[in-house]
């Protein structure tokens, strides 16, 4: 073994026994536990080191070291495999959501799954209808006069709208433009919408002309709106377990649980797959001693859509709460791609 790789073997020996004592750790305790192999005087040797990288700090004369930041993610970075659930736990995830009845209960469900695998705080991030997909649209009349439109989103949203009219509308002319949307439009996202709309109008004949500009316009408006960017939270108890890890208190990061804002900003991380911030890499105010795993959920077609992930302090179990995070993300794609 050469002493690069026996300096990182030390830093992931630090950072796993750090995680589980909050104890700093001394070279004795690493050699006692970790079976090296060398002396403790070579360990030393190899956290002099790590400490002058910026990897480990001593916080008090003659203790042992703890992780920094730079540490931890060091130590991320060289994770090669996740900690896996157990069986039982992938059978209950998988119970749990199969009998979640629309989206909001599956997210709701997700979150406090997340919540109590991991003892963090979960959040999770509703699919924007800016950036989904329609799956169907659904016209009904409603009198003469009004026309209630149905949205279903790819993943699984669904949104409705009435419109009225002034002159009467007949049962056969929704019914044609409905067929007509469902023909042209699903699949599309907002970006595509317009040229669907467009190919519609062009064989339309002119007593569908406003009826179709209406109903367009309500389409566009629902999937473009800002309004609909909002998470759910759950966990946040568990907070309370972790006090000590906060150098001040944990009433910042309390607040910052309070924004929405904040919240969609550690999740708006736009790449797929799994993401781990570590500290000051938060930049939202009150999160520099926190870390955040999250990690994207799919849509139809295994299009991401959203992400969800949780909040707690830097001395987490980062194996155990990537592969939790992980695996509650693909069930929750699994579920919204089984409603499809």
């Amino acid at each position: 073994m050469s002493a690069a790789e026996r300096r990182k073997i030390v830093l992931e020996a630090i950072v796993q026994d750090y995680v589980a004592t909050r104890e700093p750790v001394g070279s004795k305790a690493v050699v006692e536990r970790h079976n090296l192999g060398v002396s403790p005087a070579t360990v030393r040797n190899d956290m002099a080191q790590l400490e002058d990288a910026g990897l480990i700090t001593q916080p008090h004369t003659s203790a042992g070291r703890i992780p920094t930041d730079a540490g931890y993610r060091e130590f991320v970075d060289s994770i090669a495999q996740m900690k896996p659930l157990t069986p039982a736990q992938r059978a209950a995830i998988e119970n749990i959501l199969n009998e979640a009845v629309d989206l909001d209960d599956v997210l709701d469900r997700s979150v406090r799954l997340l919540a109590h695998l991991t003892n963090q705080v979960a959040v999770v991030q509703y699919p924007s209808l800016r950036r989904t997909a329609l799956r169907h649209v659904e016209l009904v009349l409603r009198g003469d006069h009004h026309v209630l439109i149905i949205i279903i989103t790819d993943a699984g949203r669904v949104e409705q709208r009435t419109i009225r009219f002034e002159r009467k509308i007949l049962d056969a002319q929704i019914e044609r433009l409905g067929n007509e949307i469902n023909r042209h439009c699903i699949g599309k996202d907002l970006a595509e919408l317009a040229a669907g709309f467009d190919s519609i109008a062009a064989k339309l004949p002119l007593e569908l002309t406003e009826l179709h500009t209406r109903i367009a316009q309500v389409l566009t408006e629902t999937l473009s709106t800002d309004a609909e960017e909002r998470v759910v939270v759950a966990g946040t108890a568990n907070l309370t377990r972790y006090d000590v890890d906060f150098v001040s208190s944990i009433s910042p990061v309390l607040d910052a649980l309070e924004e929405q804002v904040v919240l969609l900003r550690l999740l708006a991380y736009r790449e797929e797959g799994l993401r781990v911030s570590i500290g000051k890499e938060n930049a939202a105010a009150g999160l520099g001693e926190t870390s955040v795993v999250s990690a994207t959920y799919d849509g139809a077609a295994s299009s991401p859509v959203a992400r969800l992930g949780v909040l707690g302090p830097t001395r987490m179990d980062y194996p155990a709460t990537m592969g939790s995070v992980y695996a509650v993300a693909k069930y929750l794609s699994l579920v919204l791609g089984n409603t499809q």
